[in-house]
């Protein structure tokens, strides 16, 4: 009890409850969205990023897919 006591004290401190009620939690998404996309650009775990990852995968079904389809 004491944790969410807490938490609705932080959430209440946010301004514009009255004129916007629950969207004025928005701005604090789009960062935390804008934040976790460069981290995922630019932060190396070992010796890749998650969009070298992606794009290594995506040419691997890409080329699985024209081999099936020229068998």
């Amino acid at each position: 009890m004491l944790v969410s006591g807490r938490l609705r004290r932080l959430l209440r401190r946010v301004p514009g409850r009255q004129r916007f009620g629950a969207y004025r939690f928005l701005p604090f998404f789009f960062l935390l969205g804008g934040a976790m996309e460069w981290f995922m650009i630019h932060v190396r775990v070992g010796k890749e990023t998650f969009y070298d990852v992606y794009r290594r995968k995506r040419s691997e079904r890409q080329y699985k897919a024209r081999m099936e389809k020229s068998e």
